[in-house]
């Protein structure tokens, strides 16, 4: 890691735990552009798609409760949705199988932009269950979804439902203000990111945040075996991903876990060999692609294999 950092591939905040024990956790670099304060493990960082996560989650905690089936159309629980909805089931939703066109961005400045771009939509990109396609429109009707059959807020949900019941004390949901510890994304110019646009359901958290969830999750204190195995099922087609990103089970028992994220210079990734007892976790603030060779080379260090040196293209 220490050569990596000083190769330029790496700032941010990397945590390794096996056997159920914190091994290392550590900070490289700087909290934002002006590189004049160092990283420490209370900084937050933007995890991305592995957001995801947790709105797939709530939905799978829904089911458990009976208030939606996986195979239920999207209309019986927002009616006033154009036809499309009569023929999107749940199940589509975290599978990225709906059909459902892309968020159209340059419209989009908050919540209300989003629902109103779902209102706008006449026809499917296809029939849903037939082809996949990875957007962010599958995300936001998840959490609308959620909303309706709750009557509260996403964020709210969230960090009542998720991070207080996982103990994820640090973790927060976007929109925020003047929350301290947030590392900012800054690109190799030293051109930091854009702030974020006021719409719910990104999520900012600590590497030791993260491993909490992976641990609530793994051991089915958040929602069921039977759930999860759900969770991991993807379309048919290579380089396709599941609500949990890559998942393998054996026996529809997870075995093991791996999800990445980007937003803007933000880039995240969790590994979790679940038999083998080691979670890697590295957030960075800082995008240089590298995220994926640094995972691999922990990994080998875990396993006593060779491992290829990430500092060398």
């Amino acid at each position: 890691m220490k050569r990596s950092y000083h190769a330029g591939l790496f700032n941010g905040n990397v945590l390794v735990s096996k056997n159920n024990k914190i091994i290392y956790n550590a900070s490289f670099g700087f909290t934002d552009a002006t590189k004049t304060k160092k990283l420490n493990p209370d900084y937050r960082f933007n995890i991305g798609s592995i957001t995801k996560e947790f709105s797939a989650v709530a939905v799978m905690q829904m089911q458990e409760k009976g208030k939606l089936n996986l195979d239920d159309k999207v209309s019986k629980f927002i009616p006033e949705l154009p036809q499309w909805a009569n023929e999107v089931q749940i199940k589509d939703l975290l599978r990225y199988t709906s059909g459902i066109p892309n968020v159209n961005w340059k419209k989009i400045k908050n919540d209300k932009d989003l629902f109103d771009g779902l209102m706008q939509i006449d026809t499917l990109d296809f029939k849903p269950g037939t082809d996949y396609d990875y957007n962010n429109n599958n995300i936001f009707l998840r959490q609308f979804i959620v909303e309706r059959l709750t009557g509260m807020p996403y964020k709210k949900y969230v960090e009542k439902f998720i991070f207080r019941a996982c103990k994820m004390s640090t973790s927060i949901v976007t929109p925020f203000e003047n929350e301290d510890h947030i590392a900012r994304g800054f690109n190799n110019n030293l051109v930091q990111d854009k702030p974020d646009l006021p719409i719910t359901g990104g999520t900012y958290l600590t590497t030791v945040d993260l491993l909490k969830w992976a641990d609530c999750l793994h051991k089915n204190k958040i929602i069921n075996a039977k759930a999860i195995y759900e969770l991991g099922q993807q379309f048919n087609l290579q380089e396709t991903q599941s609500a949990l990103g890559q998942a393998k089970y054996t026996n529809e028992k997870l075995i093991q876990h791996l999800h990445d994220g980007r937003a803007g210079n933000y880039e995240a990734i969790l590994v979790s060999e679940i038999d083998e007892q080691f979670t890697i976790i590295l957030l960075g603030n800082n995008y240089n692609g590298k995220i994926f060779d640094l995972s691999d080379a922990i990994s080998a260090v875990l396993k006593d294999q060779k491992s290829s040196n990430p500092t060398k293209n």
